[in-house]
């Protein structure tokens, strides 16, 4: 039953992505992934705030490997690293893999600090 869970609620996650990137993507520049570092960010932030918050285990795991595994996207935030890298734009490529790891680690930190408080 909590494998069913963990699939439906990483289901949920990653419609949640699609909807929000393809409703940023239009409205922002090109120059840095905005709407992937959100994605990440919020993820992180939400993830560190339910480890704080749940004290069961179940809960966490759909939670966290269903829901917001589903929703945040270190792949899509490597491969856009990756593919900066091979265009040559190197320090674009560098300023989105520090900001999207800086960024992602603090939201992360904060959450779990809330969630704890």
């Amino acid at each position: 039953m909590t494998a069913l869970l963990v699939a439906l609620a990483g289901g949920l996650g990653a419609t949640g992505r699609y909807a929000l990137e393809s409703w940023l993507r239009p409205r922002t520049s090109t120059r840095l992934p905005w709407p992937l570092l959100l994605v990440n960010v919020s993820g992180s932030f939400a993830l560190g705030f339910a480890t704080g918050v749940l004290a069961d285990d179940r809960t966490l795991l759909v939670i966290g490997s269903g829901l917001l595994g589903g929703y945040t996207t270190f792949s899509g935030a490597s491969v856009d690293v990756a593919e900066r890298w091979e265009r040559g734009e190197w320090r674009g490529a560098v300023l989105s893999a520090v900001l999207m790891l800086t960024a992602s680690l603090l939201a992360a930190m904060l959450g779990l600090t809330l969630g704890r408080g």
